[in-house]
């Protein structure tokens, strides 16, 4: 019963975490820009960073239980 929330958040930290590396990975391959009115690759860098930490913190918290 105590290991529902983790559960839980280790879920949605690897689906977001997963989820932004694939929109990151797609707008990188179709040479769209991740954030307007920031550098393309200043912007992908940042995004990649958070959805690799994302999906670390999500097996963190799988490893915890």
């Amino acid at each position: 019963m105590e290991s529902v929330p983790m559960i839980f958040a280790s879920v949605v930290f690897a689906l977001f975490g997963g989820a932004l590396l694939a929109w990151t990975g797609v707008r990188v391959r179709r040479r769209e820009p991740v954030a307007h009115g920031v550098n393309r690759v200043a912007s992908a860098t940042v995004a990649s960073a958070a959805g690799t930490v994302a999906l670390a913190l999500g097996a963190y918290c799988l490893s915890r239980l």
